[in-house]
């Protein structure tokens, strides 16, 4: 199971508010704005900030 495109469509970036998207392999969202990576377990999207991972390797 998947998040639903409607689920998608309503969430942004806790941070800053920002547009967000899912990750290649469907396993985070994304904000480009902030670099932050927020992960999804088990289908449920953790939009917690400091749970967030950074973009920058």
């Amino acid at each position: 199971m998947t998040i639903s495109q409607q689920l998608l469509d309503i969430l942004v970036c806790p941070k800053c508010k920002g547009e967000i998207h899912l990750t290649e392999n469907k396993d985070g969202l994304v904000c480009e704005t902030c670099s932050l990576v927020y992960e999804i377990r088990d289908d449920i999207p953790i939009m917690l900030i400091e749970e967030a991972k950074s973009l920058q390797k």
